[in-house]
């Protein structure tokens, strides 16, 4: 097919304005101005959008769908120990089903806001491969793993996540492992996870450096977090010995496969650190200020050339007033990157939640941009202005899409997209 609109946004090269794109087996075959694709019309069947924005499914860098049926019930606490506290009992009161429905939900929100691919930690394995196979979506699911409270043998923990993705489909979806953060895990499951997904180039995810009690507990070996952990028996031995980061490379887990999430407290050093060994960092807005954190250290990263991308977190983690309606949305992340960093470029900010995005998960020049080759992963917009100024209104779009397509295939069809809201069921 040929899908034709007033303006593309390729994001890997200039605003296109009146422009089409070509779509052939799942892929896309051209791209440019319409003048230059209507000789191709007589083969091709041609959807034209009208005016709209053409740009390339967002990508959800970090996202915990499992708990977006949570979103307001769990209040913004005093220190982000409490809030691990509650979000732990939240999770352990909740049935299969209803972390399927809460999966499925989210998964249905950020088709309508624009996502086509997303990272997703998956605390519920059990869920997999089912729900992929109920959303269009691109999906890595890094399955979470954590053993302290359990006390479980970090190679059993290893051994049953590695064999858990080795019996899952591989193509449209497909998983990693994620060691849920060097303060839930010990050191021995750390490096376990490196050296697995070395071995079989699995992609692998973490949080890391997220909250000031995580940095003091293993730059100082003290404070809120060192004590409630000490309680519960963790062996404190790795910590004390230089920052989150440093210890993440002291294990070997940092290299270009991994997504380091949140990255919010950095030492002098890190950000180059991570630089130099080709780490990925997904910032989350919405959550960032949902735990009123220190300014993210974007400039930092950026001039140690991080590849920075977006992520949505989890509803669990965006404020939310009682009458408020929040949803899984990647614009709403960019709006409130930019709010928050105003003399970032709003090329820069699509650039975050699309082609950056698309390179933390391995799949530069298949995802996250409208070229040649490239999955025709493409979502429409509604836009009637200048096409220099699509980057800003990309960034500050508010609502669903006018239209989504993943692999060639309408996910939210031109005519449907404004009032489809349907919640595939639970086979």
């Amino acid at each position: 097919m040929i899908v034709r609109a007033r303006t593309i946004l390729p994001v890997a090269k200039p605003p296109i304005e009146d422009g089409a794109v070509v779509v052939v087996d799942g892929n896309i075959s051209k791209v440019g101005r319409w003048n230059d694709i209507a000789p191709d019309a007589n083969e091709h069947a041609v959807h034209d959008l009208g005016e709209v924005i053409l740009l390339p499914g967002l990508v959800n860098a970090h996202c915990h769908l499992d708990y977006t049926d949570m979103a307001g019930r769990v209040p913004p606490q005093k220190s982000f120990v409490d809030w691990i506290k509650l979000i732990t009992s939240a999770k352990s009161e909740w049935s299969y089903t209803e972390f399927a429905e809460s999966w499925l939900r989210g998964a249905r929100m950020l088709l309508e806001t624009g996502t086509t691919t997303v990272a997703d930690m998956e605390a519920v394995p059990e869920l997999l491969p089912e729900v992929w196979s109920a959303t269009p979506l691109r999906v890595v699911s890094f399955l979470e793993m954590t053993g302290v409270k359990s006390r479980r043998d970090p190679a059993m923990i290893v051994r049953d996540a590695s064999a858990v993705i080795r019996s899952l489909p591989n193509d449209r979806c497909r998983a990693g492992l994620s060691p849920h953060a060097p303060y839930s895990t010990v050191p021995e499951l750390l490096r376990l996870s490196a050296g697995v997904a070395r071995e079989h180039n699995w992609p692998v995810c973490t949080h890391v450096a997220e909250s000031r009690q995580e940095f003091d507990m293993f730059v100082h070996a003290r404070g809120e977090m060192f004590e409630w952990l000490r309680r519960n028996e963790r062996d404190m031995a790795d910590c004390g010995r230089g920052t989150p980061v440093e210890h993440l490379d002291q294990i070997g887990l940092l290299s270009h496969s991994l997504i380091a999430v949140h990255a919010n407290y950095l030492a002098d050093g890190d950000a180059d650190l991570l630089g130099r060994r080709g780490v990925s960092v997904a910032h989350c807005p919405r959550s960032h200020a949902y735990f009123q954190h220190d300014p993210f250290p974007f400039r930092e990263l950026s001039r140690a050339n991080v590849n920075i991308c977006l992520g949505t977190d989890s509803l669990a983690t965006v404020y939310k007033k009682r009458s408020d309606a929040v949803r899984l949305s990647m614009f709403d992340e960019m709006a409130a990157f930019a709010d928050k960093h105003p003399d970032v470029d709003a090329r820069t900010v699509v650039g975050l939640a699309t082609l950056n995005g698309a390179r933390a998960l391995g799949l530069a020049g298949e995802a996250g941009e409208i070229s040649p080759g490239a999955y025709a992963d493409i979502i429409a917009i509604p836009y009637r202005g200048k096409t220099a100024d699509a980057w800003s209104a990309a960034v500050h779009h508010k609502g669903e899409i006018a239209a989504g397509m993943i692999a060639g295939e309408w996910a939210m069809a031109p005519a449907e997209a404004a009032s489809s809201s349907n919640i595939p069921a639970v086979v």
